[in-house]
């Protein structure tokens, strides 16, 4: 006789994935958590506090934090896209990607706020960098930038040590002209 699969009930139901009836995996250090819930987007969907922060880093986001019982508790500042005047400024600084070793050009780069809004950053020249595309999800992944007091990018992995690239090599080989 076959017996008919057993739904799992969750110990805790606000646990997203065990109230779908998945196992959960164990969490990568470095790697933001995923809960569903965290934010809704103006036509309705549902997605993580995680894509919420990684969304918010080019697009109009307004934090408005609810309590248990539906009534908001706090309304946070509107952030705004980095104005026309302060890219062009971050770009003139930069001069492309900051992330150690990659040199894509500043038109392949979005601004990026170094400290991010949710966490009190401001919309200024001290607080963004230029990433290409794949180094900014890799910031948004446990990666970090930050600039010293003498205008040099560090980039750090997720374990916090800095990533070090040597200096390139001339790309014109030094020729004798001995005979």
């Amino acid at each position: 006789m076959r017996q008919r699969p057993r739904r799992r009930e969750p110990a805790d139901a606000a646990d997203g994935e065990a109230a779908r009836g998945r196992a959960r995996r164990p969490r990568r250090p470095g790697r933001p958590r995923h809960r569903p819930g965290a934010a809704r987007l103006g036509f309705g969907a549902t997605i993580s506090a995680a894509r919420a922060r990684w969304l918010a880093c080019d697009g109009n986001v307004t934090r408005i934090v609810i309590g248990p019982d539906g009534q908001p508790l706090d309304l946070g500042r509107t952030h705004r896209v980095v104005p026309a005047r302060l890219r062009r400024a971050v770009e003139a600084r930069d001069g492309g990607c900051v992330f150690a070793g990659c040199d894509a050009p500043t038109h392949w780069c979005d601004v990026h706020h170094v400290l991010h809004w949710a966490d009190g950053g401001q919309t200024s020249l001290d607080n963004a960098g230029l990433l290409c595309e794949r180094h900014h999800t890799k910031v948004h992944h446990g990666f970090t930038i930050e600039r010293d007091t003498a205008g040099r990018w560090h980039t750090y992995r997720p374990d916090g040590t800095e990533i070090l690239v040597l200096p390139r090599i001339a790309e014109q080989p030094a020729c004798s002209h001995a005979g």
